[in-house]
């Protein structure tokens, strides 16, 4: 029996609420610089993000997989689902501007179409629980609300969501608290939820350009983001907003380094690559730093080219060093940018540090 929230008056103590207004404020700057700076990284980060908030699920796949899995290979089966989470998270910041329990959806069926058609996009109709068996909700951690109140429970909710005379960052944080204790979806509540979170970042404007990668930073401490929820439905708000808060500093400080890093991986490649100045070598050189996995096809339908020609693009790629070919599953050849992915890598291993330890 969750409270309703459409109406609550959210007031973070005085420290909190200097903290929440700082975090926004350098989630600000970060959507500019990431915006303005010389590597594509909207694609990346949101790949990255969709990533990272699958492994609190215990998806795990390296950045490779996720390439693979891209380009078709049914084998990679984390991998798969972390590419649905991308296309879960797209959803999310394209519908960002009607932030509506159709939207949730909308997101949800993104996520689940391929692997659960039978329950993708729509609300559960039965009970659910968390923690302890399967089978049964007794000793469970959490039983969330009876399935006939989910409706109203998620109108409720996005009416809070639409408000505008909230601290954003607050009111995105108690949302997807809210949203996880509605638990309206037989499966995938948790990825669903943080795209949600984007999708009232982007609604509001925080973030206009680019996907902060805020999974990245609650995966520092996955045992306190579950406490965090576990508080909100103890009527305790706070600690998930300064968990929030926690992990978009984290986020941010992490995605400076993946931009930073990526940024010398393209300057490398610009020493190594020998082309004209209007070659379109160095465009497809730049597709591998949004998807370091592509095979030809995927880069002559990008650069608007024959396949041939791109097929020579990709071998002068390969003669610099940029790119390294393998075999595809059933699909011949492909390329991969090996400096992009030990980058992502790196990315994903230090979000996880803390829980690793």
């Amino acid at each position: 029996m969750p409270a309703t929230i459409a109406q609550l008056d959210y007031r973070a103590p005085a420290e909190l609420a200097a903290a929440v207004e700082d975090a926004a404020a350098e989630l600000a700057r970060y959507d500019a610089e990431m915006a303005t700076g010389p590597t594509p990284l909207d694609a990346i980060l949101l790949r990255s993000e969709s990533a990272a908030s699958s492994q609190i699920e215990n998806l795990t796949a390296s950045a490779r997989s996720i390439g693979l899995a891209e380009l078709g290979d049914p084998s990679r089966v984390n991998a798969s689902l972390v590419v649905a989470n991308v296309q879960a998270m797209r959803c999310a910041l394209e519908l960002a501007q009607d932030l509506t329990p159709d939207t949730v959806m909308a997101m949800h069926r993104a996520l689940l179409v391929e692997s659960a058609p039978d329950i993708a996009g729509a609300w559960r109709a039965e009970p659910v629980w968390v923690g302890r068996s399967g089978l049964s909700p007794l000793g469970a951690e959490y039983v969330a609300p009876d399935a006939g109140r989910v409706p109203g429970l998620m109108e409720d909710l996005m009416s809070y969501a639409r408000r505008v005379d909230q601290p954003v960052l607050a009111q995105a944080a108690l949302s997807h608290a809210q949203f996880e204790t509605i638990h309206p979806f037989p499966d995938g509540n948790g990825r669903t939820g943080r795209a949600l979170l984007h999708s009232m970042l982007r609604h509001h404007r925080l973030s206009r350009h680019v996907t902060v990668p805020v999974s990245a930073g609650l995966l520092a401490d996955v045992s306190g983001y579950h406490d965090a929820l576990t508080d909100y439905r103890a009527g305790n708000p706070d600690t998930i907003v300064q968990l929030t808060v926690d992990a978009t500093f984290r986020a941010i400080s992490n995605g400076r380094v993946l931009a930073a890093q990526l940024a010398t991986v393209r300057a490398n490649w610009r020493a190594a690559i020998i082309a004209r100045r209007d070659s379109a070598v160095w465009v497809a050189a730049d597709l591998f730093l949004d998807r370091p996995v592509l095979d030809a096809v995927e880069v002559a339908q990008a650069l608007g080219i024959a396949v041939p020609n791109a097929h020579r693009h990709l071998a002068r790629l390969t003669e610099a060093g940029v790119l390294t070919p393998f075999s595809l599953y059933r699909r011949g050849r492909a390329w991969r940018a090996d400096a992009v992915l030990e980058a992502l890598d790196a990315f994903a291993a230090r979000a996880g540090q803390r829980s690793r330890s």
